[in-house]
């Protein structure tokens, strides 16, 4: 078992060591579950009251916080716990499953498809007609790349996951199990006679750039024309839904259950909260952020945080509630 003294971890660290242990760490956990051998984290005032009765011997610290660790347990104090937890778990990282065949006998590949060096493809996999796969790309067990699709280097797409054809992916890419790239966008009018619904063929695709993360059963559909982009760097949760046309700026977070509707744009470094819609044609500018649970119905400023159904300035919808639950209380 990997294990590290509180001085190899903070070698790694660059915190400041408060108290002494020689208690030899195994891996991380919460404050309120870790045992002795075992590093945990206390980020603010409202977790520091949990130290005392923790059986954890380490502890990583905001700086800020002013408390102390005891006889034979020791703080590392630094700038942002989360930052340096970030850096624990990588140290302590699980080994991903094994290929014991780089590619596999039951995968179908077409003659027509480029596969780059030391790429990796599982049981059951299906590569289509001129797809070019980079180097080093992994397609676990039970995914599929239909025709022209190219996907970039160090890419990693982990089991059930389909990508449609024409699809440009980038490299450094994580798909997590069950996303759906390129399927179908939701288009469909009213037939002439009223009597039904004309379905609008979409013949775009999809763009998705560098170092992008996917959640499990995520989908971007593909554009009814040109593409739906997904920026550099953006991170997606799990069942999120992008819709056809949808454009996303670098470096934006969609949190769970949320999703964009046709045509919309994200500008960088957007934040979209848990469970949150946002209308078609709707644009949110670089560095807004959007409450979880929150309906956009119009366009959002730049920097600005929304919140609410229909989302407004969170301040004000934080008045709001005030407001009626004063009356409420009032009123009972």
């Amino acid at each position: 078992m990997i294990s590290y003294s509180i001085t190899e971890i903070n070698n790694l660290l660059k915190g400041e060591i408060i108290g002494d242990t020689n208690q030899k760490i195994e891996g991380p956990e919460e404050l309120q579950k870790a045992n002795s051998n075992q590093i945990t984290f206390i980020g603010s005032n409202k977790y520091a009251k949990y130290w005392q009765d923790s059986k954890a011997s380490t502890a990583l610290v905001n700086y800020n916080l002013n408390i102390e660790p005891g006889e034979n347990r020791a703080f590392i104090k630094v700038k942002n716990v989360d930052l340096a937890m970030a850096e624990i778990l990588e140290l302590f990282k699980l080994s991903t499953p094994v290929f014991d065949i780089d590619i596999h006998p039951t995968a179908v590949i077409h003659e027509t498809a480029k596969i780059g060096n030391g790429c990796k493809i599982g049981p059951n996999c299906y590569v289509g007609k001129d797809v070019e796969l980079g180097n080093d790309v992994i397609l676990y067990p039970n995914v599929c790349v239909f025709d022209e699709t190219i996907i970039g280097n160090n890419t990693i797409v982990w089991s059930g996951t389909i990508i449609r054809e024409r699809c440009i992916i980038g490299s450094h890419c994580i798909f997590h199990t069950n996303v759906s790239i390129g399927a179908d966008g939701f288009g469909y009018r009213p037939s002439a006679d009223g009597r039904g619904l004309v379905k609008i063929p979409q013949i775009g695709n999809v763009i998705i750039g560098d170092y992008v993360e996917i959640g499990a059963n995520s989908c971007v559909d593909r554009a009814k024309f040109s593409s739906t982009i997904i920026g550099d760097g953006c991170k997606i949760d799990n069942l999120v839904q992008i819709a056809h046309n949808s454009v996303m700026g670098r470096s934006c977070i969609m949190a769970g259950h949320s999703g964009l509707a046709g045509s919309v744009t994200l500008g960088d470094g957007v934040v979209i909260g848990g469970s949150a819609s946002i209308k078609d044609h709707t644009t949110i500018h670089s560095g807004a952020t959007v409450g979880a649970g929150s309906g956009v119905m119009s366009d959002v400023e730049a920097g600005k945080t929304v919140l609410g159904y229909p989302a407004q300035d969170a301040r004000d919808m934080l008045k709001q509630w005030v407001a009626v639950k004063r009356f409420v209380k009032a009123n009972s």
